[in-house]
């Protein structure tokens, strides 16, 4: 793989990812006249749940839907400039224009109102956007594995990168896919989110861990891991360093934990051969997931990493997988138990999720 590094007209950092030398090299300029980056995302801890929420009003502006033609996220055509100024790529990287949380963040930290109770920081991290082909009508379904192990790469790359970012705390790699979850670029795409704290669900899961392992001397998921693998019954894809499996107290009506073999903190700790594997065991759960109810499946995927800073001894990376669809037609919504008290109801059973998944020719 070869890495260039360049920069868009504001300034922001632009990062290709190419999967062989024969590329030509990365040097077109972009040309477009562009302000500088105006974002201002501010952090306010809740003082009745100690999670912190992040306010970035700017990002009522970000683009909404385009057509086609005008995608800021396909190569740039004549006449028509985009994000990324080269007429062809393979994997690239860049800071997202409309940034939830920014190195740049100013202010300081302080409590709403000078009163004392509800603590303010500045919003400062870093999110990047990562396209994963320069085909405006592909998906990830659709890649050839040794793209996906071109993107694991670029993961991999980011998430070292970020992880030496002062104040910066845990590093999110992320897939929005399909109108029903909100996505607004319909370009095949993620996101690379690093935080300036550890975010609630990975406390939790690290409180877990720690207690477990207090109490029986080993991993929690590596329990679950042998466990899924010795019953087989809620498994749907294995290969030899990775086993895909509906979780046991699944939340959603398609829901896929993808888990490596071996405990390893984050995504740059995986070997070679594990990352290939992955490419493999992910494209089939992918396929999968198309096919369940025979079309694209809107879903959300995303990469649980140790945080950057603590408790890594106690991560263990993992993908999981998830969708709101839970008929062709139908939508599982978060009404009041999910949503107002974070109590899950599950309208299938993990058993019958992956049954349906596992018989997709």
């Amino acid at each position: 793989m070869r890495r260039t590094l360049r920069h868009l007209a504001d300034g922001r950092e632009i990062i290709y990812f190419d999967e062989g030398e024969n590329t030509p090299p990365r040097t077109a300029e972009d040309t477009r006249d562009l302000p500088a980056v105006a974002a201002s995302s501010e952090i306010r801890l809740d003082p009745l749940t100690g999670e912190w929420v992040a306010m970035a009003a700017h990002r009522q502006t970000r683009t909404y839907k385009p057509p086609a033609d005008l995608c800021p996220l396909c190569p740039t055509k004549p006449g028509k400039p985009s994000e990324i100024p080269e007429p062809d790529y393979d994997v690239v990287v860049f800071e997202n224009r409309f940034p939830s949380f920014e190195e740049g963040a100013t202010g300081e930290s302080s409590t709403l109102d000078g009163l004392g109770l509800v603590r303010t920081a500045p919003g400062k991290g870093r999110c990047e956007v990562v396209c994963f082909t320069s085909d405006h009508n592909g998906s990830f379904a659709g890649l050839s594995p040794s793209r996906v192990r071109t993107v694991v790469d670029a993961w991999a790359d980011r998430t070292a990168a970020l992880s030496e970012i002062d104040g910066l705390e845990q590093v999110f790699p992320f897939e929005n896919r399909g109108e029903e979850i909100g996505v607004t670029l319909h370009h095949p795409h993620g996101q690379i989110y690093g935080y300036p704290f550890v975010t609630p669900k990975t406390r939790r899961m690290l409180d877990v861990a720690r207690a477990y392992q207090e109490e029986r001397g080993r991993p929690v998921l590596g329990d679950v891991l042998a466990a899924e693998r010795k019953a087989g019954t809620r498994v749907i894809a294995e290969g030899q360093y990775w086993t895909a499996f509906v979780p046991p107290a699944a939340r959603w009506p398609v829901h896929v934990q993808v888990v490596p073999h071996r405990q390893v903190p984050d995504i740059p700790a995986l070997t070679d051969a594990e990352r290939d594997d992955f490419a493999e065991v992910y494209l089939d759960v992918l396929r999968r997931c198309d096919g369940l109810y025979n079309r694209p499946l809107p879903y959300i995927a995303g990469w649980h990493q140790a945080p950057v800073r603590i408790d890594r001894e106690l991560g263990w990376l993992h993908l999981e997988l998830f969708s709101i669809l839970r008929a062709p037609d139908k939508l599982k919504y978060l009404a009041g138990s999910e949503s107002g008290e974070a109590v899950w109801i599950n309208d299938a059973t993990p058993e019958q999720i992956a049954e349906r998944l596992r018989a997709v020719g």
